[in-house]
């Protein structure tokens, strides 16, 4: 049994990359794993200032929600990203998470494995390719890490529109289940 923590980085309600996002935690947890599904609506995650302060003492300076996220990245041994695709790049939520993760560049870290599900409007195979760089590159700074694949579901643009998508409902489950 592993510890997934799965991450949406949408704020939309109803969002495609979020549906996706529960798919892939239902087909962990009907694996046996042990998965936690972390929404970053509603959070308050301010921008990291580059101080580097938390390579000294192993945590942020900054007063907000990301402390309690920071820890839940640590500790699993499994991390699933989802992001809807902006000008063909991650989400801004997505990106500002990842770089006030910055405290865990310097510690021990449990995550091994490294997914990610992009939902697009665009359909066409290279869409999530830049994100799909920008995550590989997060990924590298842990030497522990590996990213294992991107999960790109293109096409889609309307609220919950990725239920009219079941072979991709299905993709987003089946890499759930075969963690």
């Amino acid at each position: 049994m592993k510890k997934i923590l799965i991450v949406s980085s949408s704020l939309r309600q109803g969002s495609n990359s979020e549906i996706l996002a529960q798919e892939a935690a239902r087909g962990a947890q009907d694996a046996g794993h042990e998965v936690e599904f972390l929404s970053l609506k509603d959070k308050n995650i301010n921008f990291c200032k580059g101080c580097l302060a938390c390579q000294k003492i192993a945590k942020c300076v900054i007063k907000d929600d990301m402390a309690d996220m920071i820890g839940k990245v640590q500790n699993a041994d499994v991390l699933i990203f989802s992001t809807p695709i902006y000008y063909y790049e991650m989400s801004g939520q997505l990106k500002t998470f990842l770089d006030r993760c910055n405290p865990l560049f310097s510690q021990e870290n449990k995550f091994v494995d490294v997914y990610l599900i992009t939902t697009s409007y665009d359909d066409d195979k290279n869409v999530a390719q830049a994100a799909a760089l920008g995550l590989q590159g997060w990924v590298r700074c842990f030497p522990q890490a590996n990213f294992v694949k991107v999960l790109p579901c293109g096409g889609i643009n309307e609220v919950k529109e990725i239920n009219e998508h079941k072979e991709l409902l299905a993709k987003a489950y089946e890499l759930g289940k075969n963690i």
